[in-house]
C-alpha cells in the first residue's frame, strides 16, 4: 500500500502530512498559520484553527496566503469585542442586518416552548432560535459554540414586546460533532509514533524537538481532559509549559491562577444553588500551586473529598462532578537538593504539602524537570488537527473506558494497594484512548503503557513514604505477565529506579551495603576492592573530606591487623595493598557506617572470592569486634527490596526490631543472621 511507504525520495514528515491530509481534511490546519494569526488577533485558538482549516486546507502557497487573508478579514470584521458590543448593535440597527463572530448559547424556554440564545461577547440574550438548529448542531445546549450569525434588526411598533434582533442564519465555526469512528477508522492508517507525532503536533509542539521519554511525559499532560476526575501534579522549573495545555489547547478546561479561592467557586454556591467550576469544565488546572489558599477553613477537606470520589457534600446534597483536578507548580531548585533536603510535593502550601491523604489522591506526578524549557523553535510549522477537533476527540472519549485494557496480558504485582490500582487505570485508560481509539494494541504496547503509568504513580508513593513513613512502604510496584508470570518491577528515575544491586555472582572484592548517608536519607553503597602485592597501604577514593567516613575505613584496617588472621592467614596487612573505591549510588551523601563492609570487602578481595549473589551487607562494628544494630530497619529494608537485594545480612542485634517490618516486606528476602565480624566475612563469602 502507498500509505505504509514512503514514496522516492519522501521524507517520514512529508508522509505524515500526506496522511493527514488525506483522512483528515478539513480538520487539520498547518500551526504556523495559527501563530503568525494569533500573534495579532485576540481570538481563541480554537476558533482561529477552526476557520483557518476550512480556507487554508492546501498545500498551494497561493490558496494558503488567499485564505490568509479571508481569515484575517472575517476576524476583522465580524468578530466581536466586548468592549464594542453596542457600537456593533449600533451598526445592526442602522443596517438592518450585520453578520457577527460569537459564542452562542442555546437553552430551552419551557414556558414559551421556544429556544432562545445567549451571545457571549455582544452581550444580548433570548434571541429566538429555530428548533432545526438545535437538532443539528446539540453543542449549543451544552456550554455553547462558536458561531458565524447572520443577524436582522427590525424594531416593531404595533408589538413592542417582541426582539428586534433575530437570527437569520447561524454557522458553527467550531465543530459542531465529530465522528468517533471516523477518527477509530483513520487511526489504523497511522503507525504508533506517527500517531504520537500528531497529538504533539496537535498541542502545537514539535515533535522531533523530543525524545520518546518526553513525547511519552508530554502525552501525559492531556490525561486530565480525556480521562474523568483524573488528578495530576507536574512540578518543575519555569518555561516548560506546563500550564500551556490547559490555557490554550482545549476550550473545554479552565486554569485558575494561583492565589485564594473559595468553595463556593471551586465546588458549590450555596446562596445560589449553583454547582462551581468542577461541574462546568472537563479539567480545572491550578497555576503556581504555592499560591493555593482556601478562604474557607474546610476547602482542602472538601477538596480531598472530592479527588477521591468524583463528589463532595454541601448542605444536604451530595453532588457529583468530571473534572479532572491538575496541579502546576514551580520547583526553585534542583531535584537532587530537594530529594535530599525534602520532598517532591515541597512547593505545595504547607497545609498540602504534609498532609499525606491529601497527597495519596494524585493518580499521577508528571517530572517537569525533565522537560526541556520551550524556544521558539520547539513550536510546529507543520500540519496537524484542529485544537478544537482535538479536543472534541477527548472530550468524546471521556465517555469510553479502557481501565481494564490491560488485564487481557498482565496482572498487577502486590506491592499497588485499592488507591495505586485505581490511579493506574486511570493512566492506563488515558494513554490508551490517545494512542489506541480504536482498541487495536500489542502485549509490547500495553507493556509500555504500564510502564509509565506505574512510574508515575509511584513517584507519588515514594514522597508519600518520606512524608508518612513506613505507612507507605509499598512502593515497590510491579506487574506480572499472563501467560509467563514473569513480574517485571517499575523504578523512579530521579532515584536510580531500576536494579542497584545486580543478580548473579559478582566479582571479589566488590560488595554492596545499605545505611543512612550524611543528608540523614537512607541509601545505597558500593565498594570495590583491589588486592595487590605490597606492604600494607591503604588507598581509598569517593570518600572526598568525609572524616567519619575515612575514620569507619581506618577502624575496619586496624580491626584486621588485630584480627585478621581469625578469618584466614591470606588476608594479610604487611604483605598486600587494598585499593577501595566507595560509591554512593544514591546521591544521598557518604555514610560512616563503612567499617563491616570494609573488612568483608577486603576480605573477598584478598581471598579472591565474592560474596553471595544479590547480597545487602546491614549494620556495622566497632574495633573491639562490637556489633551494632540497624538504625530504621524496615526503612532500610525496603530500600533493600527497591534496590534488587534479595538476601540479606543482618545483626543478630537487630531481631528485636523485625517486629516493626511489615510481613510482606520481611518475607521478601533471605535473612542471613551474624553473631561476630567473622561469622560476618565467613556467611558474607558463603562459607560453611
Amino acid at each position: 500500500m502507498m500509505d505504509t511507504m514512503l514514496m522516492d525520495n519522501e521524507s517520514p514528515n512529508a508522509l505524515l502530512n500526506r496522511k493527514l491530509r488525506k483522512y483528515f481534511d478539513g480538520k487539520i490546519v498547518r500551526k504556523d498559520l495559527t501563530k503568525s494569526i494569533k500573534e495579532g488577533a485576540n481570538v481563541p485558538v480554537y476558533v482561529l484553527e477552526f476557520l483557518l482549516g476550512q480556507y487554508c486546507s492546501s498545500d498551494d502557497p497561493e490558496i494558503i496566503e488567499d485564505g490568509v487573508k479571508t481569515v484575517k478579514k472575517i476576524l476583522s470584521e465580524n468578530f466581536v469585542r466586548p468592549d464594542e458590543a453596542q457600537k456593533v448593535l449600533s451598526i445592526l440597527r442602522e443596517r438592518g442586518s450585520y453578520t457577527v463572530i460569537d459564542r452562542i448559547t442555546a437553552k430551552l424556554n419551557i414556558k414559551q416552548d421556544r429556544y432562545e440564545t445567549e451571545f457571549s461577547n455582544l452581550g444580548v440574550r433570548e434571541i429566538l432560535l429555530d428548533p432545526m438548529y438545535v437538532s443539528k448542531y446539540d453543542r449549543l445546549l451544552c456550554g455553547g459554540i462558536w458561531c458565524i450569525v447572520q443577524l436582522e434588526y427590525e424594531y416593531l411598533e404595533e408589538d413592542k414586546r417582541a426582539h428586534p434582533i433575530r437570527i437569520r442564519k447561524l454557522t458553527p465555526i467550531q465543530m459542531p460533532h465529530i465522528e468517533l469512528d471516523e477518527i477509530k477508522s483513520a487511526r489504523k492508517e497511522f503507525t504508533k509514533e506517527e500517531w504520537l507525532d500528531v497529538l504533539i503536533r496537535s498541542t502545537g509542539m514539535e515533535p522531533s524537538k523530543f525524545n520518546t521519554r518526553q513525547k511519552w511525559l508530554l502525552l501525559a499532560r492531556m490525561i486530565p481532559l480525556i480521562e474523568n476526575n483524573f488528578n495530576l501534579c507536574e512540578l518543575g522549573p519555569r518555561s516548560t509549559g506546563k500550564s500551556h495545555i490547559y490555557k490554550e489547547i482545549s476550550p473545554n478546561s479552565i486554569l485558575v491562577s494561583g492565589g485564594q479561592t473559595t468553595v463556593a467557586n471551586l465546588f458549590y454556591n450555596m446562596a445560589n444553588k449553583s454547582v462551581g467550576l468542577v461541574g462546568m469544565w472537563d479539567c480545572v488546572a491550578f497555576d503556581e500551586v504555592a499560591g493555593i489558599t482556601f478562604k474557607d477553613k474546610d476547602g482542602i477537606q472538601i477538596m480531598k473529598d472530592y479527588m477521591a470520589s468524583g463528589s463532595f457534600a454541601r448542605g444536604k446534597e451530595e453532588k457529583a462532578a468530571s473534572a479532572s483536578m491538575v496541579f502546576v507548580g514551580n520547583v526553585n531548585q534542583s531535584v537532587d537538593v530537594l530529594l535530599k533536603t525534602s520532598h517532591l510535593f515541597e512547593p505545595f502550601p504547607e497545609a498540602m504539602a504534609y498532609d499525606t491523604a491529601f497527597l495519596d489522591r494524585m493518580h499521577c506526578y508528571v517530572p517537569g524537570w525533565e522537560i526541556p524549557k520551550y524556544r521558539p523553535d520547539f513550536f510546529t510549522n507543520d500540519y496537524a488537527f484542529i485544537t478544537d477537533y482535538l479536543s472534541e476527540f477527548m472530550r468524546e472519549m471521556r465517555k469510553e473506558q479502557f481501565s481494564d485494557a490491560c488485564d487481557r496480558y498482565f496482572k498487577f504485582g502486590h506491592n499497588l494497594n485499592q488507591r495505586d490500582v485505581i490511579a493506574v487505570r486511570k493512566m492506563v485508560s488515558g494513554f490508551t484512548k490517545l494512542l489506541y481509539p480504536d482498541g487495536e494494541y500489542s502485549k509490547e504496547d500495553m507493556a509500555e503503557i504500564l510502564d509509565i503509568s506505574l512510574e508515575l504513580r509511584r513517584r507519588v508513593k515514594e514522597q508519600l513514604k518520606k512524608i508518612g513513613g513506613m505507612e507507605f512502604y509499598d512502593v515497590n510496584f510491579s506487574y506480572i505477565d499472563n501467560d509467563t508470570f514473569e513480574e517485571h518491577y517499575v523504578g523512579v528515575s530521579e532515584q536510580g529506579g531500576g536494579k542497584l544491586i545486580p543478580e548473579g555472582i559478582i566479582n571479589p572484592g566488590h560488595i554492596y551495603t545499605i545505611s543512612r548517608g550524611k543528608t540523614g536519607m537512607v541509601g545505597v553503597y558500593r565498594l570495590e576492592t583491589q588486592a595487590l602485592p605490597g606492604n600494607g597501604k591503604i588507598e581509598r577514593t569517593g570518600l572526598g573530606s568525609d572524616r567519619d567516613a575515612k575514620e569507619a575505613t581506618n577502624t575496619a584496617f586496624n580491626y584486621l591487623k588485630a584480627h585478621g588472621h581469625s578469618i584466614s592467614n591470606s588476608i594479610s596487612t604487611t604483605t598486600k595493598d587494598y585499593i577501595i573505591n566507595y560509591q554512593d549510588l544514591n546521591g544521598v551523601g557518604m555514610t560512616k557506617y563503612l567499617t563491616l563492609p570494609t573488612v568483608i570487602a577486603i576480605a573477598s578481595a584478598a581471598l579472591n572470592k565474592p560474596t553471595l549473589s544479590s547480597l545487602a551487607v546491614l549494620g556495622d562494628i566497632s574495633i573491639s569486634g562490637s556489633i551494632f544494630k540497624v538504625e530504621e530497619l524496615a526503612n532500610t529494608l525496603q530500600v533493600c527490596l527497591d534496590s534488587g537485594a534479595k538476601k540479606i545480612l543482618l545483626p543478630i542485634t537487630s531481631a528485636v526490631d523485625m517486629a516493626t517490618v511489615p510481613p510482606e516486606l520481611m518475607g521478601a528476602f533471605s535473612i542471613i543472621f551474624y553473631n561476630t565480624p567473622q561469622e560476618a566475612v565467613f556467611k558474607a563469602l558463603g562459607v560453611e
